[in-house]
């Protein structure tokens, strides 16, 4: 079933000259009785190079054949990031660079989605939040601790979060893997 241009909203994954995209940016601009044009922003699931396209409103798009597998991150070294398949043991091994927007957000154990495309890995799907724990933060002067005061954390993955200045360490926090921003503290 095709997809209608309306259809390729931000986060849509769809199938060009068989290459898989996912919109990453959308914008509709309706013209003249009744006809619109859609210009996405569009990222290659293959070689990760960003496009500009623009559609017009009575063109058809041909939705991805995109399969998703449950794996799990084992661990990784300067340059790979190690990986196997929950039901059949395979490991197979994505590159750094691959990883880049989600190496931050991945412990070592964790069960993530793989996305594959023509029997082959081409991204890794994490959840939308992510609790990561608080390994180094200042601590906040008595009394400051409003919560729109914002602080650096650094989480056990080794990057960087906002915090509100009441975060200390040691506290497990939610973090949001599409903008990296704090959403909150987690009870243990």
């Amino acid at each position: 079933m095709a997809l209608g241009v309306t259809d390729l909203k931000k986060g849509q994954v769809f199938q060009m000259d068989g290459t898989p995209y996912r919109v990453v940016e959308y914008s509709q601009k309706v013209v003249g009785r009744g006809g619109s044009i859609v210009n996405v922003k569009i990222k290659s699931l293959l070689d990760g190079k960003v496009l500009a396209k623009t559609f017009k409103g009575n063109e058809s798009i041909e939705p991805a054949d995109i399969t998703n597998k449950n794996v799990q991150f084992l661990y990784s070294d300067d340059n790979t990031f190690f990986f196997m398949d929950e039901d059949t043991y395979e490991q197979f091994e994505l590159s750094a660079e691959d990883m880049e927007s989600q190496k931050g957000y991945m412990k070592e154990g964790d069960r993530v989605q793989a996305q594959l495309f023509d029997g082959r890995v081409i991204n890794i799907e994490l959840a939308k939040n992510v609790p990561l724990k608080v390994v180094y933060t200042e601590n906040v002067v008595k009394g400051d601790t409003t919560s729109s005061v914002l602080k650096d954390a650094e989480v056990e993955t080794g990057i960087t979060v906002k915090v509100p200045a009441f975060i200390k360490e040691g506290d497990l926090i939610s973090v949001d893997t599409t903008t990296g921003a704090y959403r909150e503290r987690v009870k243990d």
